[in-house]
Formats: structure tokens, sequence, C-alpha cells
């Protein structure tokens, strides 16, 4: 029997204490039965737990907690909150787990710290798979396989080209490394590409808006390389120019893997209407995540002048960015406790419904098809309902609850993913 059947099952008994699906949640058709039992099977809606079962529930985004050390982003209970133990609880087939550093210094010394947290990074993935019998997905299909034997998967990806140490021949090592998705900014600009969050600058006395007008020779040179690779393009964290011309140029469809819409969360790390269309037109697909910060209300006036006002109150004068943002520029750590617990009060608990709304904007706009889950696990996010991976099923129960069928549940939680990166392995000149 396979782990996520069995999770159903439990899920039906509350032996997980797994949420069910209302009484009223709408009724979808069943999959084609065969047999004897073909009658039953077609008269019996189906439940959330059935369809989550059947699905390859994959997150497209989570940071990686090096066991031992774990970093303040961690669960309540220190420990990853995409566990291989809570995957199992909450039926989550795949993890794609990112190599990322922040901002630093653009020289010697600099790249090789880098180099240094990328390698200790690569070894606690491959650590974590082997000890939990996961799959290090190398391609759709390896994952797919997986998913097929009822085994969990973890698949490699990579945020910030400043890894890269302004080599193009860099990208060739990573995915030869296994590492399969590939964004090229964090926080600050780069070699590489401008960032939707810069960093401040001492010398300009300010945050620079933009260092090259987009993506630089560089980027546009690594863009063709993961393209020429098969590999996935990542546009989350690019600022809105370099995200444009990604979108532009890829010969593959891209993702963006964990961004909200900014029609509803205005902040500059979400993606605009311009990028949603542009998306669609790629045949990309934007992953929704769980992450307070991108999903308040910033339609909402008090709030918004609530939220500034703290900002202000620390010293952070530039406020068009989301409310958590430049956190780590306050020095005093009594300043940075004060102005932390004071924007999360604001932002309150969060919600599963502030996050299917964006899904459902999403869908609105530009299809089912090009929507997923991604939720910046281990990096601030968490909201009541979905605060780690034991509790994907709320995520499935919701869309059902909003009318969602088991088919466009099944794309939004893998599928499109899925396509994406054969997609982009049919693209490779290799």
């Amino acid at each position: 029997m396979q782990i996520k059947t069995v999770i159903a099952i439990l899920c039906g008994g509350l032996l997980l204490g797994c949420a069910q699906p209302a009484s009223d949640a709408p009724e979808a058709d069943a999959p084609e039965a065969v047999g004897p039992d073909a009658a039953v099977a077609e008269s019996a809606p189906l439940n959330a737990a059935a369809i989550h079962a059947k699905a390859l529930v994959l997150d497209a985004h989570a940071d990686i907690e090096i066991p031992g050390q774990e970093t303040r982003y961690a669960g309540d209970d220190g420990r990853s909150q995409v566990a291989p133990d809570k995957m199992a609880a909450g039926g989550v087939d795949a993890v794609v787990m990112a190599i990322a550093v922040g901002p630093g210094p653009d020289d010697a010394a600099g790249f090789a710290a880098a180099q240094a947290q990328a390698a200790a990074e690569l070894a606690a993935v491959v650590g974590i798979a082997a000890e939990a019998n996961l799959v290090l997905a190398r391609s759709a299909e390896e994952l797919e396989a997986a998913h097929q034997a009822g085994q969990g998967a973890l698949i490699l990806g990579m945020q910030n080209a400043r890894l890269f140490g302004g080599d193009v021949a860099e990208v060739d090592r990573f995915f030869n490394d296994g590492v399969r998705v590939f964004g090229l900014t964090h926080m600050g600009h780069n070699a590489f590409a401008d960032s939707s969050r810069p960093t401040y600058l001492a010398d300009l006395g300010r945050h620079e808006e933009e260092a090259h007008g987009g993506l630089s020779e560089l980027g546009r040179a690594a863009i063709t390389r993961i393209n020429d690779l098969g590999g996935v393009v990542d546009i989350s964290q690019l600022s809105q120019k370099a995200a444009t011309q990604v979108l532009e140029m890829s010969r593959a469809p891209v993702i963006a893997s964990h961004s909200n819409v900014q029609a509803l969360t205005n902040v500059r790390r979400n993606l605009s209407d311009d990028e949603l269309d542009l998306l669609a037109r790629n045949g990309g697909v934007i992953h929704i995540a769980p992450f307070r910060g991108y999903l308040f209300d910033s339609n909402d006036a008090e709030l918004d002048r609530q939220i500034r006002e703290v900002r202000r109150a620390a010293g952070l004068q530039e406020d068009y960015f989301y409310p958590f943002e430049l956190y780590w520029e306050l020095d005093d750590p009594e300043v940075q406790a004060t102005f932390l617990s004071g924007v999360s009060n604001l932002l309150g608990p969060g919600s599963v419904d502030a996050m299917l709304n964006h899904i459902d904007y999403v869908v609105q706009r530009i299809g089912v098809d090009h929507v997923g889950i991604g939720t910046d696990f281990n990096h601030g996010s968490g909201i009541e309902g979905f605060q780690d991976a034991s509790e994907a099923l709320n995520i499935t129960r919701g869309l059902l609850d909003r009318g969602y069928t088991p088919a466009e549940i099944e794309k939004i939680w893998g599928g499109n993913f899925l396509r994406v990166w054969r997609q982009a392995a049919k693209a490779a000149a290799l």
C-alpha cells in the first residue's frame, strides 16, 4: 500500500488531525473505475483526502535547514518545516530545495564563502534524502516514477547567481550536481541580474534601484545556457524588468517558484498583471506562497498606514518594500525585535483563504494551467492552517470547497510544474 493511500485513510479517521472536507463541499466526478466496484466508485464523490492522495503534491520552493544548524526560520519545533516526517504527514510528495545565499561582496573571499555555503546545503539535502529514503529527482520522469512507487522526492534548486562568481560555466557545474531549478537573484543585484529587493549602498546613501536595467549580458548568457541544459528558469525575486526580459527570451516555459499577486498585495516582490500575462504567453507557472508579507490586503488603507508607521519608527524610511523587508539593516537587536513583532502583530496569523484568493486571481486572469504552490518554508512562511508541510491537506480542502475539480487541483499541486519541467527538457539543445 502506498504511503499516501495510508495517509488518506488516516486522515479520514482523524488519526493525524487532518482537516476534513466540509459536508457541503462540491461533488466531483470520480475517476474512471473498472471491475466489480465500478458502479460504487462512479457514484461516490471524491473527498479532499482522496484527491490529495492521488495528486502529485509538490512544493516548488523551500529553503534548506541544515540539521544541527537550524536558523530562526525553522518551525516552532525548531526543525525544518519540510522535514521528511512532515512531508509524509501532509501527503507532500516532492519539494524543490533551494541552495541559496544572500547578498555579499563580489570578490574572491565573498565567492569562496558563498560556494562553501552552497556545498554545505547540497550535502545536507543529499544526506536528508539518503536517511529518509527520498529520491533526488533529476528529471520529470524520475519524479513521476517516485510518485507512482509511493516514494517521496526532493528536487535541487538554486537561488542567487552570486554563487557563480561571474562565470556562466558554473551553470553547468550546478546542473551536473543535480540542480534543475535556477533563480538568478535573491536579495540584492548581482553580476547577472537586478533583484526586486535592492540592498542599501552606503556610497549612494540609498537603495540602488537597478544595476543593469534587468538582465546583464552575463544574465542573458545564463538563461540561454539553462535552456540549453533543460533546466527550469525561476523568475521569483527578479526585478520586473529582468523578469520581463527572461519571459521574452526563454525558449522554454519558466516558473516563479514562490511569488504572489501584486494586484492583491502591492509589494515589489509579487508579480504584476503584466508579468502574469507574459507568464501565460510563455506557458509558465506562478507558485503561490503562504507568506503573510506577500498575502496581506494592501488595499486596506488603515493597515497600510500602520505598517508604514512601524517601518518609519524603526528607521526604515524607504517603505515601498514588503512589510518585513530590510529588517536585516537594523543593527540594534532590540529595535529589530520590536520592528518584527510590530509588523507581525499587524499582519496577524494569516489565513488559507488569503492564499486561495491569490490562486483564484491567477486562475481568473490567466488560467488554471499557470498556477501552483511554492511555500518558501524555512524562510519566514507559514499561515494559520498551513504552518508546515504536515498541513498541506488544508489547501486541497480549500480548493475543493471553492469549486475546483480534482483534475484542476492535481494541476495546481504538481501537474503544472511537471509540464514545465518536461517542456524545458524538450527545449534543451543537448
